[in-house]
């Protein structure tokens, strides 16, 4: 964060100075007391179970400058009737104080994490960038990640999530993109949507939030994304497979380990790329972060190799363990919808050539009336697939009703009545060449990867 007063934070926040108002606030803002902030600014929050409030002092103590809260803690700070209205005034101050600044939006049914955290390495060699790991994408994550912005920071990567219509325009309302990419548009959150349409709808505000001197980055092979273009002004390129695209990918191949390789091929040269990152989807992900990392100028050669060396950055997505026993873990835990879980199913299959597939799969939330076909649908692409071991656990039963609708899949089928019961059904007898997915809403299915880490005690969870 850019240094300001506690005078100048109550002035844009319409707040009233708690202590001397000449004290600066200087570094990060959070409202963890645990977090570390030297000279930063402690959000104080009303939760159901712990008010933030009697965490101030703590705060102070640990080497905060100043506390955020709805009253008085006794402490350095200022008051204010909103946290979260307050954050994004702050935010915003600060995006209009630093006009070095360019700012990269992006949103998406699936993938926008990693393809976030891709971007953010990418745009790292061409200056300071803020992409930080993790998903800080709703009206508390997103202001807190734009005041991670400083005077030396060149570029602000930030993911825009949505619940609703109109929650991405407020987010851009604090921090106005000049790239907008738009990933995809699936059946994440069609429950809150009431369709795909409806997501598209609501996605599309970022794109209708940029200036005529913007950029819009959209996905050329999801009809609903290229459906965007008319809603904004600026320009638009396009990233996908599709042969019309601004920047595509051309003769793609994946090695033993699902590590996709293709042509690049962009309107300044084309260049052979080859990742170390695993599955099909990823190409469309490298892609985007191509496509976004072309527009801040980075050069196609160096772009090429650049895309070699992205890893995952942001825990429980697509994390590909080796143990030491020859058992492979895709560890994709953190969030699930029937398409990202489509995706990973693919990346089983093409890593699983040497020993027996196994889809640990849970229960994928808001997806509305569509909860038991979307169930379904995954179940039956696993079969298909040839998965040699499925197991959903507890809601998510009706992955296995799917899987059964194929009639030649030969497959297992086990139903987990909770996430103890999915361990010992994974791992009972794994053997060397195996290759384990987990992958679930945030519904505790981690526990099933984290068991599998520290199996053969290569990683602690």
């Amino acid at each position: 964060m850019i240094p300001m007063t506690l005078d100048e934070i109550a002035a844009i926040t319409g707040g009233s100075v708690a202590g001397d108002g000449t004290t600066i606030v200087s570094g990060p803002v959070e409202y963890d007391s645990r977090a570390p902030m030297p000279g930063g600014l402690f959000v104080a929050f009303e939760g159901e179970k712990v008010d933030g409030h009697g965490y101030a002092a703590k705060a102070i103590a640990a080497g905060a400058a100043a506390v955020l809260g709805t009253r008085d803690t006794g402490q350095p700070g200022v008051v204010v009737k909103d946290q979260l209205d307050a954050l994004g005034k702050l935010a915003h101050a600060l995006v209009q104080r630093l006009p070095q600044l360019t700012v990269v939006g992006l949103t998406g049914s699936s993938g926008k994490t990693t393809t976030k955290d891709y971007i953010g390495q990418l745009l790292a060699r061409l200056g300071d960038t803020v992409a930080p790991p993790g998903s800080p994408n709703n009206e508390l994550g997103f202001p807190c990640t734009v005041l991670k912005a400083t005077a030396d920071t060149r570029y602000l990567v930030l993911e825009m999530g949505a619940r609703g219509i109109g929650h991405i325009a407020y987010l851009a309302g604090i921090a106005a993109p000049r790239i907008a990419l738009v990933l995809n548009i699936g059946a994440a959150h069609i429950g809150e949507f009431g369709s795909m349409q409806g997501t598209a709808q609501a996605k599309g505000e970022l794109v209708e939030s940029l200036p005529a001197e913007g950029v819009a980055v959209l996905n050329a092979d999801d009809p609903l994304v290229a459906g965007m273009a008319p809603r904004t002004s600026a320009r638009v390129v396009t990233f996908g497979e599709d042969p019309n695209a601004t920047v595509r990918a051309e003769h793609v191949t994946l090695d033993s380990r699902g590590r996709p390789a293709f042509t690049l091929v962009t309107s300044s040269g084309n260049a052979p790329v080859r990742l170390a990152v695993a599955g099909r989807h990823q190409v469309s992900n490298t892609l985007a972060a191509a496509a976004v990392a072309l527009e801040a100028g980075l050069p196609v050669v160096e772009l090429a190799a650049a895309l070699g060396d992205l890893g995952i950055r942001s825990e429980r997505r697509m994390d590909v363990v080796e143990r030491s026993d020859g058992v492979t873990l895709i560890d994709d835990s953190y969030n699930a919808n029937p398409s990202s879980t489509a995706a990973a199913l693919r990346a089983l299959a093409a890593m699983g050539r040497q020993g027996r597939t196994i889809a640990v799969l849970g229960y994928m939330a808001e997806l509305g009336d569509q909860e038991v076909s979307g169930h379904a649908e995954v179940g039956r692409l696993a079969a298909e697939l040839g998965v040699d071991r499925l197991i959903a656990v507890a809601g998510a039963a009706a992955v296995l009703d799917g899987a059964a609708d194929v009639p030649e899949w030969t497959g297992s089928a086990i139903a987990a009545a909770d996430q103890a019961a999915a361990i010992a059904a994974v791992t009972g007898d794994l053997r060397p060449g195996d290759v384990v997915l987990v992958k679930g809403s945030r519904y505790r299915t981690w526990e099933v990867a984290d068991a599998l880490r520290v199996a053969t005690g290569e990683v602690s969870p």
